[in-house]
């Protein structure tokens, strides 16, 4: 188990029981080209061109990129700028439906035939990436560099964000493909090794994701690890120190201990892709918080978070914040008006918090040190920050930081720690641009 962390009320009991439903379909989707981490797609679209559900409209552009698709059928109404959950502004593909409901032939494939470098072309051109949060293509994860030797994989079903239960019902409702996509990517890396992580919350899937395990295709070693209830159990380099007590070294990745670590809803658009020839358009997001009746969507890319809110009957007032993602680590957002991407996993609808006019000093209680599962001292490089110490920031660790929030959380002075660590790694990046 890792040192730091810290125990939440979860509030999952909102929407752990909603099963998944599908999203009325859109009359316009806004999908962005940049998505993901690294270069954006180009458009391989214009302006009146027709499309179909399943259609490429953006190429990757680099290893490190995604390809991107239509979501619905209709025709192509423009590629303009506009801002994203993330405040950016980035060119997409505006999309404005036909009402046909019409989608690409899909060809699917027999797996247990196909080499590795087939799954990963396949993931690759599926634009499939991490669902978790992250976005990172996928792709490039089934890839091993060369001197590298990946010995498990690790499925990460912890959802250890407060409210969250989509990955939850994913996993409880669609386990087969679950399953199925995990000995997909289990054949993509060469391992006979794998372990599922659930946090204690979640037992109740334990015995269903067994009856999974009793008729698997290959031969393949899978347990199953409930793990202790404490954020941020789910973040990638805990969950390895928690199933298998190896550390992922300081600005190092799991695979420099032998482990790739993939999110259940990664996996179970891997099986689509790979067996039913289906490119990543839609994923599950949970609608929660102050809301009447909380959900668990499926959603396609690109709809209007407005077009959700609508949907599920919230009525937002001014003492009402819209958050996409978990309330730890998610983005409070202005504007409504924005779409739907493949890393969103959830609309929380919560409190508006009255923030203070100015940051408060530091009492150096320690709190901030004694949560941070890092290994961090945040109280230190939080008062370098605020003075600009770039250089001490970096020798302190800042880049290692998680962006948890666990420390701005327990802060009793309530500093935006995190935010003053995200503007030092802004600044570091650009300095080494």
């Amino acid at each position: 188990m890792f040192k730091g962390g810290i125990h939440l009320v979860d509030f999952k009991e909102l929407s752990k029981d909603a099963k998944i439903e599908e999203f009325p379909y859109p009359e316009k989707v806004i999908i962005p080209l940049s998505q993901h981490t690294g270069s954006p797609a180009k458009p391989v679209v214009k302006r009146g061109d027709g499309v179909v559900e399943g259609d490429v409209i953006g190429e990757a552009t680099g290893f490190i990129s995604s390809y991107i698709h239509s979501s619905i059928s209709g025709k192509v109404a423009g590629i303009e700028k506009f801002r994203l959950i993330s405040g950016v502004f980035s060119p997409c593909v505006i999309i404005e439906s036909d009402g046909e409901k019409r989608k690409k032939e899909f060809k699917g494939n027999n797996w247990l035939s196909l080499s590795q470098k087939q799954i990963i072309d396949i993931v690759r051109e599926a634009g499939i990436v991490g669902l978790g949060g992250a976005a990172f293509p996928t792709s490039v994860k089934l890839s091993i560099p060369p001197g590298k030797k990946a010995e498990a994989v690790i499925l990460n079903g912890c959802e250890c964000e407060p409210f969250l239960t989509c990955d939850y019902r994913i996993l409880k409702e669609k386990t087969d493909q679950v399953i199925e996509g995990l000995q997909i990517i289990c054949k993509a890396v060469g391992v006979e090794k794998a372990y599922i992580g659930i946090e204690e919350n979640k037992y109740d899937i334990v015995p269903i994701i067994r009856e999974h395990l009793s008729n698997l295709k290959i031969k393949l070693d899978v347990e199953i690890k409930v793990l202790p209830t404490k954020y941020p159990q789910g973040s990638e380099k805990h969950l390895i120190k928690s199933i298998t007590g190896r550390e992922v070294p300081s600005g190092g990745l799991p695979i420099d201990v032998g482990c790739v670590v993939f999110n259940v809803q990664t996996a179970f658009a891997i099986k689509k892709a790979v067996c039913d020839g289906i490119p990543l358009t839609e994923r599950v997001i949970t609608v929660s918080g102050l809301v009447e009746k909380p959900k668990n969507l499926m959603v396609r890319i690109g709809t209007s978070v407005k077009d959700i809110i609508d949907f599920c009957g919230i009525k937002l007032t001014d003492e009402k914040k819209v958050v996409i993602g978990g309330p730890m680590m998610g983005i409070e957002i202005p504007d409504i008006n924005v779409p739907v991407v493949k890393a969103t996993t959830a609309i929380l609808i919560l409190p508006k918090e009255i923030l203070p006019d100015e940051i408060e000093p530091c009492i150096r209680c320690g709190k901030c040190i004694d949560v941070c599962p890092m290994n961090l001292l945040p109280c230190e490089i939080s008062r370098y920050a605020e003075n600009e110490k770039w250089e001490i920031c970096e020798r302190l660790g800042v880049n290692d930081c998680i962006e948890c929030g666990c420390c701005s959380y327990i802060c009793p002075s309530k500093r935006p720690l995190v935010e003053l660590f995200k503007w030092a790694k802004y600044e570091l990046r650009k300095r080494k641009k």
